[in-house]
């Protein structure tokens, strides 16, 4: 029993400072099942992010990313068709298997929601006419899973997010949050996640 009580460490609420999920275990390999190519997007009519890794036995590995920018003079629909062409071309370069954008978004009014709707509606389109399985994940629940705190800055998860996939920089800050969402899944899917995302 001391040996089994000593392998659990401080028990909870011993003044330990929270650690991100993923880091807590990072001891839970993937090699319970094979590689899995995953795509994270971040919705955003002028600049939606994407983030594509392969879950590895060590750590996870970077595939691609990016920021699909559209400059401010573009009418909506023109954007719209951008953002829907460039993630097919991405899908059909790169072939995920599955895909995972952000549960819940905040916008400060009606039309802020109706114009960040549109662009989740035209990535979410342009994936699952590949055949791809969609799921979403609460942002909340992403910070805390990549930095260990559901209020995270953006910042702080560009940091993380390159610690974790041990790039030289930085991702761009859209880049980033596709990319954790990404990482966030490949660690909820696995035998010991905290839960099964839901599907889209």
């Amino acid at each position: 029993m001391q040996r089994r009580l000593s392998r659990n460490g401080p028990a909870a609420g011993g003044g330990q400072p929270a650690l991100p999920v993923l880091q807590g275990r990072a001891a839970l390999s993937s090699a319970r099942r094979p590689p899995q190519v995953i795509l994270g997007i971040d919705p955003s009519l002028r600049g939606t992010g994407y983030g594509l890794i392969r879950t590895a036995r060590t750590a996870p590995e970077l595939i691609a990313q990016g920021t699909i920018k559209c400059p401010s003079g573009w009418e909506r629909s023109r954007c719209l068709v951008l953002i829907a062409q460039t993630l097919r071309d991405v899908v059909k370069q790169h072939r995920p298997e599955v895909c995972v954008v952000e549960g819940i978004f905040y916008a400060q009014n009606l039309q802020t929601a109706l114009i960040m709707g549109e662009a989740r509606g035209a990535s979410l389109a342009a994936v699952a006419e590949a055949g791809l399985i969609i799921y979403e994940i609460a942002a909340r629940k992403v910070k805390q899973a990549i930095v260990g705190y559901g209020a995270a800055q953006k910042l702080a998860v560009a940091m993380m997010v390159q610690r974790m996939l041990n790039l030289d920089t930085p991702p761009s800050p859209d880049a980033a949050d596709a990319l954790a969402l990404a990482l966030a899944h490949a660690h909820e899917s696995r035998q010991y996640g905290l839960s099964m995302p839901k599907r889209v």
